[in-house]
């Protein structure tokens, strides 16, 4: 009798040292890396070690027990061929995760959020680079006309673990912002002289600095990151566009300089500026300048993309925005943030969740983008040989109407007024069909 005591109070004990459980577990499968979490009751003490041969991931979990089905887990597109687990020591979990190749393990706790509690996170990392580099291989495409496109790199904030903003009704910011993304990347690709790409095209999670590697690998012309915000109170409403602060640009300048890896990286996006082998005061001036002009260049094109947006929808603030986002700190290209509306605000939360004003503020995303490439094309692109025939056919007193043009903008290069573009050539509106030729007027 007192042995069988003494066994149930060890039980009990055993019992009590496990003070939280696995409750669930996920799998989020990114291009470069997979992100696998597991649901804890409470905050969980851990280590990590792998093996070779064949190649194994071993976690162990102090005091947890476990009531999560592993073998219902979807790992398909994902290294993991299999999850085992077992108790270990009396109180602790031992999971084993059955790997197809060596990858390079990194782990961490999450705080619980708005939909999700404890976490444990293990991302494993592909150090092979191959499933990204297959994905992301660097961008210089041409058009029928010789010239390259402008290179339009879009990010969909947040994703996978991360689920942004969380409206009234339990819209999620990653899912919003990834539909609107697409939708601009669809938009992007019809206009002529044009390329988009997207950073990440599914639900997981990409590092913020990865997402402005991204879009340096794809020689971007433009970063565009698309958000929607959210306040503790539902009053706040309206769409907004960031630019890089000074003070930000500051930081990361010196940063850069501080690290050497990216002394070889190039600067201008496309260009062929390069810090590597410069030297101190040198490199600084350079990357300054750099700095500067991005940031001129991502409140020209924020200007223009605030006012096309403000045509379809109410504005948070009547000016392009400057802060420090870290997704804005890329010296070498023209980067803005743009906050789609406000989902904790339920009149926005509804529209953001429909697709009809998901597309008209794409719509007028891509109008503001256009309207500023039209009047500062990147050397070699489309449209700055477009500009240079405008200018030609200005002299010789006519020009082709092309598509994607309107005849305010045809004023506006050639320094004129519609009106006067209407008088002199005879025209009852402002209508303009592709390949209708209209005479310009002499300045």
């Amino acid at each position: 009798m007192r042995i069988a005591l003494c066994i149930l109070l060890s039980l009990a004990a055993s019992a009590a040292h496990a003070v939280t459980k696995v409750e669930g577990v996920r799998i989020w499968p990114a291009p470069d890396h997979t992100r696998l979490v597991l649901d804890t009751v409470g905050k969980v003490d851990h280590n990590m070690f792998s093996l070779s041969g064949p190649s194994r991931l071993v976690i162990d979990l102090k005091n947890t027990a476990k009531s999560a089905d592993f073998s219902k887990v979807d790992l398909s597109g994902s290294p993991i061929k299999r999850i085992r687990s077992a108790p270990r020591n009396g109180t602790d979990l031992r999971v084993v995760l059955d790997l197809k190749s060596d990858i390079k393990p990194r782990s961490f706790v999450l705080e619980p959020n708005q939909q999700y509690g404890h976490r444990l996170v293990v991302d494993l990392i592909d150090e092979s680079g191959t499933r990204l580099e297959k994905d992301v291989s660097p961008t210089v495409t041409q058009n029928s006309a010789g010239k390259r496109d402008i290179i339009v790199v879009i990010d969909a904030g947040h994703g996978g673990e991360d689920p942004g903003a969380i409206g009234p009704r339990g819209t999620r910011e990653k899912d919003v912002v990834l539909k609107m993304a697409r939708t601009l990347a669809e938009l992007v690709n019809k206009q002529p002289g044009f390329q988009a790409k997207l950073t990440r095209t599914g639900d997981y999670y990409i590092g913020l600095r990865n997402r402005t590697i991204l879009a340096r690998k794809h020689n971007a012309d433009l970063f565009v990151s698309v958000h929607a915000d959210a306040f503790r109170t539902p009053q706040p409403s309206g769409a907004s566009v960031f630019a890089l602060s000074q003070r930000g640009a500051t930081s990361e300048t010196a940063r850069w300089l501080a690290q050497s890896e990216n002394r070889s990286d190039l600067i201008g996006g496309a260009g062929a500026l390069s810090l590597e082998g410069r030297d101190e005061m040198l490199a600084g001036v350079l990357l300054d300048l750099s700095m500067t002009a991005s940031i001129n260049a991502s409140l020209g094109v924020g200007s223009s993309v605030l006012g096309q947006l403000g045509s379809v929808a109410k504005l948070h603030k009547p000016g392009v925005e400057q802060a420090a986002f870290a997704v804005l700190k890329s010296p070498d290209i023209p980067s803005i943030l743009v906050e789609a509306g406000f989902i904790s605000n339920p009149k926005e939360e509804k529209n953001l969740s429909a697709e009809w004003y998901r597309e008209k503020l794409a719509k007028a995303m891509m109008d503001g983008i256009h309207d500023y490439f039209r009047r500062s094309p990147p050397p070699g692109t489309l449209l700055a040989w477009q500009k240079e025939n405008r200018k030609g056919d200005g002299r010789l007193g006519q020009y082709r109407i092309q598509r994607g043009d309107t005849l305010s903008g045809v004023a506006r290069e050639n320094q004129t007024t519609v009106s006067e573009l209407m008088r002199f050539n005879g025209m009852n509106d402002d209508r303009v069909m592709v390949g209708q030729t209209i005479r310009i007027p002499s300045s």
